[in-house]
């Protein structure tokens, strides 16, 4: 399967707007308070895309609280992504958690309807995993019997590879790039 890389890095520098132009110091302001850095003002129609609207900051959702989508069989498939992916489903007591996601980019991107990035035209989205060691995770799915695609190329995002749930929808796993921090 072809890995159209290109795409997704334009999508992943225009989803991350301007956050990956600050420099170190303002990324660490913006981490910190979670309030933008003082910057020159915006173009003209930078507004919504930077979260600013009239003037002052826009409330913006904080995170994906849930991703719902159809089954054929929603038991076995939530099983299967616990099992095989760690991701444990909507709790059913008070005293269950449900998946607790780590901190880290997350991509918003739709997609023109004739991409072939997902692969099967008849699906209509596509999950994008991050994890700590690709290697590691393509291994242990492999090992349960799953096909899984490493791309072999690494990008300045970091590294992907491919599979598919039991009901053939698309999965990217990304490895991020880590920052070097020695230098």
């Amino acid at each position: 399967m072809l890995f159209l890389r290109r795409q997704l890095l334009r999508t992943l520098s225009f989803a991350c707007g301007s956050s990956f132009m600050w420099n170190r110091n303002q990324l660490g302001i913006a981490a910190q308070t979670a309030i933008q850095p003082k910057v020159s003002p915006p173009p003209a129609g930078a507004s919504v895309r930077d979260g600013i609207a009239g003037g002052t900051e826009m409330e913006k959702v904080t995170g994906i609280g849930g991703f719902f989508f159809r089954a054929k069989d929603p038991k076995a498939l939530g099983l299967w992504y616990q099992q095989h992916l760690g991701i444990l489903t909507i709790p059913t007591t008070s005293e269950e958690h449900g998946w607790q996601q780590e901190a880290g980019s997350t991509s918003f991107a739709p997609f023109p309807e004739t991409t072939k990035y997902f692969g099967d035209p008849n699906k209509s989205w596509m999950l994008n995993f991050r994890v700590r060691d690709l290697d590691k995770m393509a291994a242990q799915l492999q090992a349960a019997g799953i096909a899984v695609k490493i791309d072999p190329e690494s990008y300045p995002y970091g590294r992907f590879a491919r599979l598919h749930d039991p009901e053939g929808n698309p999965i990217e796993l990304w490895q991020p790039k880590v920052a070097d921090t020695k230098g």
